[in-house]
């Protein structure tokens, strides 16, 4: 950079441009003072050079400057358009090739903080902080940070990384990265906006950091209020969205007057028109409806209902499909409800989601109401159109881009994780026909009734799960080792868990805590890193649990060749009864008129299909 020459100035000036101090001015070797037009300039100013046109509409390209703005202590790249600024940009550095147009403020104030650092309540409104906020975060990280926040060791531990972090990251000033659009815009205060970002229309971004990037570009549009924020790649907030500290991951849509508060959102989740409040929503959380409210919960792998219409598994072969409470759904004090790939039950009572922590340990299950009778019905769900969809459809939904994906994600519908609850529900329901016998019509369990169909039915889809796993796994070590090989690891062993995402053993969980503990993770990074291993080991550490469940399940010391074969005939005669059952479920919805004929003829031919998968 360079000081302006006298004749720089001169034409400067007869542009209409006037300086507060035209020393205080550095430019580019290559600056071109015809391109600037009626800007006033105050404190220190760096000028980049202006040789390229900006396309600032398609098909309309407009020669590169600044015109009509007012400069305090800026910094502005090469080949940018800056025009039509109604108040000023004060405290900012601009890269290279940016558009920004009727802007009214762009600010930095002392103090920022960018977002960063924010510490906030989710799972309880009125609690106290269990999350904090920065560029960094994950699903794992948070979940971590949540689930253990009563460990004070801990939870200091985690914070002081993130401090840290935050330190060596965080600008002096905010920052706009290349290739940013911002247009007709009122405020931009305390905001750092990374390459490739379109900001238009927007009302106000105060105290935010925009991870945006050339692969995974961010949008943020009309009328979008959002503050405290931090936005992740590839994900775009439009049509009036209001949020106040709030963390959004890569590749969500929060559209059409979303309102929220004091929560997260994670890896390809869509939100409109309703409200979430100290929300934690894990990846592919999903609600539609004006009147649906997501308070004080965790959710992953959810599809909200509104408030009128709890809209379930009855939806299945139409074009939409809504589940409601899928896999990681759980409230604050720690009740589980309704999850295809996971645990728990809900019912719909009067309009209201009822909760039932005692049905934990009966996954994949319904629960239905008449009158004061709560009846249940276990491992239902294993067995219809909804579930089988959603097996497919999750993978399918992940857009973010490669170098954009922080969140791990694991699509196993039967992991150790869903499958330990399975065995521990199949044993609850035949400790309730040993106790009480076979010629009773109904069993009491807690305050539900089971009626004595479903109990053998409950215990037939469990059966029917847990052979396809075995034998699934089976398959998958014989195709990557290719032999079936014992187990080289313990670790796997014993509960297993759900960090929004990443399931993982119990162990490692507890290894990974002491070692935070102990100082022997010294950054976030390095925290982010043993989640990636972990996950990298997860076929390995499930092999290791499924070793010791198909020894268990069959009576076995070791498997042999014999075994095997047995395995492997009893997982296709599982398959084929899961997929007899699915194509029950398919023609009754098509015998209540919910489906055309061509949508349950193609929904069979993929059925018909599944047999090529077998091997």
């Amino acid at each position: 950079m360079r000081q302006l020459t006298e004749t720089e100035i001169t034409q400067l000036e007869d542009n209409s441009c006037w300086a507060e101090d035209w020393t205080a001015i550095s430019v580019s070797d290559d600056f071109m003072p015809n391109y600037y037009h009626r800007v006033m300039f105050y404190g220190e100013i760096e000028l980049g050079a202006c040789d390229k046109n900006i396309e600032i509409s398609k098909g309309f390209f407009k020669h590169s400057g600044i015109n009509n703005a007012t400069l305090r202590n800026v910094s502005v790249g090469d080949d940018c358009l800056i025009e039509n600024v109604g108040n000023y940009i004060n405290n900012y550095t601009i890269g290279n090739d940016c558009y920004i147009s009727n802007v009214c403020t762009m600010e930095t104030t002392e103090g920022a903080t960018f977002g960063q650092g924010n510490l906030i309540s989710v799972l309880n409104e009125v609690g106290e902080g269990n999350l904090m906020l920065f560029s960094g975060l994950n699903s794992q990280l948070a979940a971590f940070m949540v689930k253990h926040a009563q460990d004070k060791e801990l939870k200091d531990a985690i914070r002081q990384l993130i401090i840290d972090d935050i330190e060596n990251k965080v600008p002096e000033r905010g920052t706009i990265g290349d290739g940013v659009k911002i247009v007709n815009t009122k405020e931009i205060t305390n905001t750092v906006v990374n390459d490739e970002c379109e900001i238009n229309g927007a009302s106000r971004l105060s105290d935010c950091t925009i991870l945006s990037s050339v692969n995974a570009n961010v949008f943020i549009g009309t009328g979008v209020i959002l503050e405290n924020s931090i936005i992740s790649d590839g994900t775009s907030i439009v049509n009036s969205v209001k949020m106040q500290d709030c963390f959004v991951g890569e590749a969500c849509q929060i559209s059409n007057g979303f309102t929220a508060s004091a929560s997260v959102f994670f890896a390809n989740s869509f939100m409109s028109n309703g409200e979430a409040c100290a929300a934690f929503c894990g990846p592919f959380t999903a609600s539609h409806h004006k009147s649906s409210l997501l308070i004080g919960g965790e959710f992953s792998f959810y599809n909200a209902g509104s408030a009128t219409n709890f809209s379930n598994h009855a939806y299945k072969m139409g074009p939409m499909h809504y589940g409601i409470f899928e896999r990681g759904t759980k409230t604050a004090s720690g009740a589980y409800v309704l999850m295809p790939a996971n645990i728990g039950t809900f019912s719909v009572c009067f309009g209201k989601l009822m909760y039932h922590p005692d049905t934990r340990k009966l996954p994949f299950s319904y629960l239905i109401a008449y009158g004061d009778i709560m009846y249940l019905s276990p491992g239902r769900n294993i067995t219809t159109v909804g579930l089988y969809r959603d097996t497919k459809k999750w993978p399918k939904r992940d857009v973010r881009p490669q170098g954009a994906q922080k969140s791990i994600v694991n699509f196993d519908w039967l992991s150790p994780f869903s499958v330990g609850e399975i065995i521990q529900g199949k044993k609850i329901l035949e400790d309730l026909r040993a106790a009480s016998g076979e010629d009773v019509s109904t069993y009491n369990y807690h305050e539900y009734v089971i009626n004595a169909s479903s109990l053998r039915k409950g215990i037939k889809y469990y059966d029917i799960a847990l052979r396809i796993y075995m034998g699934a796994v089976l398959k998958r070590v014989y195709k990557r080792l290719g032999a079936i090989e014992e187990p080289n690891t313990e670790i796997g062993l014993g509960k297993w868990n759900d960090l929004s995402g990443l399931l993982l053993p119990e162990s490692e969980e507890l290894r990974l805590i002491d070692d935070i503990k102990n100082g022997y993770v010294e950054s976030v990074d390095e925290l982010n890193e043993r989640f990636v291993d972990i996950d990298k080991h997860y076929r390995e550490y499930q092999w290791a649990w499924t070793y010791r469940l198909i020894l268990d399940y069959y009576n076995l010391d070791e498997l042999t060749d014999e075994n095997v074969e047995q395995i492997r005939q009893d997982y296709v005669t599982a398959r084929r009864a899961w997929i007899a059952e699915i194509r029950k479920d398919a023609e009754k919805e098509f015998r209540m008129g919910d489906v055309e004929q061509s949508v349950l003829d193609d929904f069979i031919d993929k059925l018909d299909h599944e047999i090529d998968f077998e091997n």
